[in-house]
């Protein structure tokens, strides 16, 4: 069955310039970028263009500068990390995205040879999705291949407006993002099972309304557990709980029973006096907190009940840590569970697939990233997937697809 969206595979290169969408949004600290994660998922994508007869130019956004030029939001100093994440192959610079300063660079360029342009938000047609703007770009490439899953939420020029103009394809990490996403909650193995942890309910009401008619299973950890045991009459003490959210929580319940999900809360508890490392905490039942203590990981006995979920399920979707994973010993449970994860997986009862800031740290911290079939570091885009919306990125290189296929005849 194809794919609804063109691959690097199916996109005459050869001798052409293309335009990649990137990511390289990347911490920098005192010039130097100190997680390189984003910048080695794009050079698979580079290199099969190379290795296709094309000259690539990178495109990204970074950070936040409001759509005019900001010297500390400069993307110069990625410059040298993708200059090591593609074997040491020179990275030639631009000062500009757009107009002479970008031409000059981008018509040296022979193929082979990669050139990183500057912030496309230092253009406020990029964050508008302007047509214009978009155009400008086109207007140095002859192809388009975004490889931004991160970025896919986003209904800007360089990510929807770019992809009408060109010959558009998804890159390697777009296509594996997509592959994982599509395999985990469109076409998965049942049972299929979610872990849900994190702070609040409030902010992935969304996503759990849609999850729960998705998934056979789902567990729910984090301060969010908090909110619904608080729903169902059960004493939290002085734990971090939406108590506005109660009614809402109690038609989450109710309609992860009316679509015949099977819930998980805790039902044993790490509880302290507060959240700081070394303080004393103690193990004991949901129900018997006291008024004084707080909730901040889940007990062996709930991660023994998750275990055995896991050991039924074939696909997992992940997104929250499932305790205050950041202050030791509150870690352990968040760690127990991903050891277990990690294990089916490596032993294949398990496609497993995680993402959300939080989560990735969590799995970093334990070791096991690599352990898991997919681990997504797109954040909002990962979460807004996850609430089954619409990411007007991917939506573009369909709408792409569709045109190249038809006028093919395909």
């Amino acid at each position: 069955m194809p794919k609804n969206f063109l691959t690097l595979d199916e996109l005459d290169v050869h001798g052409k310039r293309v335009l990649v969408r990137a990511d390289l949004n990347v911490p920098v600290k005192d010039g130097v970028v100190t997680d390189a994660t984003r910048i080695e998922r794009l050079a698979p994508t580079v290199e099969a263009l190379i290795g296709k007869g094309a000259a690539i130019v990178v495109l990204s956004h970074f950070g936040r500068p409001k759509g005019a030029p900001d010297p500390k939001l400069s993307l110069r100093p990625v410059v040298a990390a993708l200059h090591r994440a593609l074997g040491g192959r020179e990275v030639a610079f631009a000062e500009n995205c757009v107009g002479e300063e970008a031409r000059q660079v981008v018509d040296r360029l022979r193929p082979g040879q990669v050139a990183l342009l500057e912030n496309l938000r230092f253009h406020p047609g990029e964050e508008e999705n302007s047509p214009d703007f978009a155009r400008a770009l086109a207007a140095l490439g002859e192809a388009y291949v975004d490889d931004a899953f991160s970025a896919a939420h986003r209904a800007h020029a360089s990510i929807v407006a770019l992809a009408q103009l060109l010959p558009a394809a998804a890159g390697r990490s777009m296509e594996a993002e997509l592959d994982a996403l599509s395999a985990a909650l469109e076409h998965p193995a049942h049972p299929v099972m979610a872990l849900v942890g994190g702070a609040k309910v409030s902010t992935k009401l969304d996503l759990l309304r849609f999850v729960v008619g998705k998934v056979d299973v789902l567990a729910i950890g984090g301060a969010m557990a908090n909110t619904l045991l608080y729903a169902q009459g059960v004493g939290v003490g002085r734990s971090l709980c939406e108590r506005d959210m109660a009614e809402n929580a109690r038609r989450l319940l109710a309609l992860a029973a009316e679509r015949n999900c099977r819930l998980i809360l805790p039902e044993d508890a790490v509880v302290a006096a507060a959240l700081s490392p070394g303080v004393a905490s103690r193990t004991m039942p949901i129900g018997a907190v006291p008024a004084d203590m707080m909730i901040l990981d889940i007990g062996p006995a709930t991660v023994a009940r998750i275990g055995a979920a896991l050991d039924e399920a074939r696909t997992l979707v992940w997104n929250g840590p499932l305790g205050a994973f950041e202050t030791p010993p509150f870690d352990r449970g968040t760690n127990a569970v991903a050891e277990k994860v990690a294990a089916l997986t490596r032993a294949g009862r398990l496609r497993s697939v995680a993402g959300g800031g939080d989560t990735v740290a969590a799995l970093a911290a334990a070791g096991l990233t690599d352990d898991l079939s997919y681990v997504s570091t797109a954040g909002g885009a990962f979460l807004e997937w996850l609430e089954g919306r619409e990411l007007p990125g991917v939506a573009a290189l369909a709408a792409a697809a569709l045109k190249f296929r038809r006028r093919r005849g395909g």
